[in-house]
């Protein structure tokens, strides 16, 4: 599903070039639960938006389901993120005058598909994630937990072949915390492919394998609970 190799991001500040991904090469196979760790300033971030096409690589390799993505133009870009990857935040990004079907529905603007039949999946994505009596609500009516549920809900919109979220439980608390990383689970196990980006090493050890990156660099990667003791990966 993913292939990077070599890959590096380099910025700009002033008169001085930061390094924030240095050499970052790994695969992650289609199916796979994986959790990308590192404290703030590891460069997980950074490598998330390379991973969702929202930035390019300085340099490297990126394959995204068969395809060389790693210098796109935008337009080109943009196109194959929304086709093949989901996106969840931290922060929701959920338009507050909308309603949870409308947000759902946004992604579907760019697809070009069938209105009645994207409507038709957002209302049944809504009721998978425990929100089909809360369809007209606008997010101010929702709690943490049920707008995460409708972010969720827009990612898999399309169909898209790579859920990647972006610390998903950091406004949560515990309890609810852990019913999303269920709905996750739920979902890896229909064959998506589940990047979840964070800090929090409990959230990491719901993944099914942990890849760890410290200042740019992969300081480990590897299978954990069950899956290491399986010896097998997704």
């Amino acid at each position: 599903m993913v292939e990077l190799s070599g890959i590096t991001r380099s910025f700009r500040q002033g008169d001085l070039t930061v390094d924030v991904l240095r050499g970052v090469s790994f695969s992650i196979a289609h199916g796979e639960f994986v959790a990308i760790q590192g404290s703030s300033g590891s460069g997980k971030s950074t490598l998330l938006h390379i991973l969702g096409l929202l930035d390019s690589p300085t340099s490297g390799r990126y394959v995204l389901d068969g395809h060389d993505v790693s210098h796109l133009d935008d337009d080109a870009r943009s196109e194959a993120r929304n086709q093949l990857t989901g996106f969840v935040f931290q922060n929701f990004y959920l338009i507050p005058y909308a309603t949870a079907l409308d947000n759902v529905l946004l992604p579907g603007l760019y697809s070009h598909k069938n209105l009645r039949a994207q409507r038709k999946r957002a209302e049944d994505l809504l009721h998978r994630v425990g929100l089909g009596d809360r369809m007209d609500f606008v997010p101010a009516r929702l709690s943490g937990g049920q707008q995460q549920r409708v972010a969720l809900a827009r990612a898999l919109l399309n169909d898209p072949a790579l859920i990647l979220a972006d610390e998903p439980t950091g406004q949560l608390d515990s309890t609810t915390s852990a019913d999303i990383l269920d709905l996750f689970a739920d979902i890896n196990r229909t064959g998506k492919t589940v990047v979840v980006v964070t800090h929090d090493t409990e959230t990491a050890a719901r993944a099914r394998r942990r890849i760890v990156i410290r200042d740019g660099v992969i300081e480990s990667d590897g299978l954990h609970g069950d899956a290491a003791a399986g010896g097998a990966s997704a």
